[in-house]
């Protein structure tokens, strides 16, 4: 049997309206789940996948990339872990490292940093420690990266046709960066890479996940894969089918955020492959103490009190404008 429990909740948007209602909502999880449950939503800044007033709107990471200081992103990221704490959050999906390498990609536009591996390198690490700074992890995404991708994988499995040698000189070199600056947790990306594996897009391919991710890159943090229910994987596999096949592939969690009736199918599925052995017993072992270990940093800032009047406060609002002004001048290139 699975093990009974909730490790952890993707909140968005749509689950609140105010703060103080957000608050509210993650109160009732803890009491729920306990302190130790991982708390995670999307706040990378800009306006695509970042929280809406009354919290500070934030300059986007393209606007951060044409500033290009380190010091700032840091700065802006600490206050968003401070707002983020002030309404139970201790989860960041962010930074997005992905390389912004065709200037349509539906994916990267206004996201990602730069074009450039080791400006966005320098400016993710800067965003993580921000976070760390707070106590709110932070969540470094897509592995191996799609920028050179034009699909959205929220629609269709999107296609990159790079070898070892060419994510070694450009999209590995962000993540790279990230594990060295102890990113906790890594969020996969669901695109098909045929050069190095042909029948499973990254998110589902242990050549990737282990090979690369494990291995050769020696990530030590908990392995997260983004939604199987995007277009990008439930065109070709129902939920619980691509849910073994991620944790086979070496996936610690797994995330379904969108499609509630499919979830109880799916633990059920996954349950099934348990007993039958499709699942090695001592992976699932590794991934259960990745796991523990994450909740257990979770937990510590379950103790911490932050104010929500810190939430859109004038400090932030102040940091914000200072940023965008400072943007303003630099010539765009």
């Amino acid at each position: 049997m699975l093990e009974q429990g909730l490790c952890g909740v993707a909140i968005f948007p749509r689950n609140f309206s105010t703060a103080e209602g957000l608050r509210a909502l993650t109160d009732e999880i803890r009491r729920a789940a306990g302190p130790s449950v991982v708390i995670g939503i999307d706040q990378e800044g800009g306006w695509r996948f970042a929280l809406p007033e009354p919290f500070t709107q934030w300059p986007s990471a393209t606007e951060l990339g044409i500033l290009n200081d380190p010091a700032a992103v840091e700065q802006m990221a600490r206050c968003m872990g401070q707002a983020l704490l002030a309404v139970g959050c201790n989860l960041d999906f962010a930074p997005m490292l992905d390389l912004h390498l065709q200037a349509a990609s539906p994916v990267t536009a206004d996201r990602s940093f730069s074009s450039l591996p080791n400006q966005v390198a320098r400016l993710g690490e800067a965003f993580i420690r921000g976070l760390a700074a707070e106590g709110v992890l932070a969540c470094a995404k897509h592995f191996p990266g799609h920028g050179d991708a034009q699909i959205d994988p929220h629609l269709d499995l999107p296609v990159f046709d790079g070898s070892q040698e060419r994510l070694e000189k450009m999209e590995l070199v962000p993540f790279a960066r990230a594990i060295a600056a102890q990113v906790p947790m890594i969020m996969t990306a669901h695109i098909l890479l045929p050069r190095i594996d042909a029948a499973h897009p990254a998110s589902l391919s242990k050549r990737i996940l282990q090979g690369l991710l494990r291995e050769h890159l020696g990530f030590r943090g908990v392995i997260l894969a983004d939604d199987l229910g995007m277009g990008a994987i439930h065109k070709h596999r129902t939920p619980g089918e691509a849910a073994v096949d991620t944790f086979q592939a070496g996936t610690d969690v797994a995330l379904l955020c969108h499609d509630w009736p499919a979830v109880r199918p799916a633990i059920d599925t996954i349950e099934q492959a348990l007993q039958l052995g499709q699942l090695d017993s001592v992976e699932w072992g590794k991934s259960h103490e990745r796991i523990t270990e994450l909740r257990a940093r979770a937990a510590e800032t379950a103790a911490k009190t932050v104010s929500l009047n810190i939430v859109g406060c004038v400090e932030h609002r102040a940091l914000a404008l200072e940023l965008r002004e400072r943007i303003k001048k630099l010539p765009r290139i």
